[in-house]
């Protein structure tokens, strides 16, 4: 599968934006799928997690109740609303998938997703 993520920009503190992540392909739906986003400097870290069907989501604690991740299967688009954002949530976003193993299953590493987008930046002004 092939992954492209847009829709970041330049938004000051306390704004919005909604990422999308666009995947090729007919079998999305048998993919689960993830945000990461890394910040000069520093290593790539989890952000969000769906599972194929969507029915099942997680969220790292520092985005908890200002980022919602969903998908749309009948678009093959995945979508990171993200709200509230802080001059420090300057970063690449990411977007991942990986097969499914099990219906309903998230995942929350790197290492586990074997499909990424090649980014979109993300700038918090102060």
């Amino acid at each position: 599968v092939q992954l492209q993520a847009f829709g970041g920009g330049l938004v000051q503190t306390g704004g919005s934006l909604r990422l999308s992540c666009a995947a090729s392909g007919r079998t999305f739906s048998s993919y689960a799928m993830g945000w990461f986003r890394q910040a000069p400097g520093k290593e790539r870290e989890f952000v969000a997690a769906i599972s194929g069907s969507g029915g099942r989501t997680s969220y790292s604690d520092s985005v908890k109740g200002r980022f919602t991740i969903s998908r749309d299967n009948a678009k093959n688009t995945m979508y990171l609303q993200v709200n509230s954002l802080k001059p420090e949530e300057t970063a690449v976003y990411y977007c991942a998938a990986r097969p499914i193993v099990y219906s309903g299953s998230v995942y929350y590493t790197k290492g586990e997703y074997a499909y990424w987008g090649q980014g979109t930046l993300v700038t918090v002004s102060s």
